[in-house]
């Protein structure tokens, strides 16, 4: 079995994982505004699970 010298950087971990992205950003709903968003984000009217989580000024 093969044992590694050293261990590999940071920037070669990263160099080998560049073509693992995702080419379009997974979209959800929101319950309670029914509108599209980014995953694990608020959406453009500031809900985040169904919740109102800022006030605008």
């Amino acid at each position: 079995m093969a044992v590694q010298k050293s261990k590999p950087t940071r920037s070669k971990r990263g160099m080998r994982r560049s073509h693992d992205k995702v080419i379009s950003p997974l979209l959800s709903k929101d319950k309670f505004s029914k509108e599209d968003h980014i995953r694990h984000c608020m959406t453009k009217k500031l809900f985040y699970k169904g919740k109102k989580i800022f006030k605008k000024k």
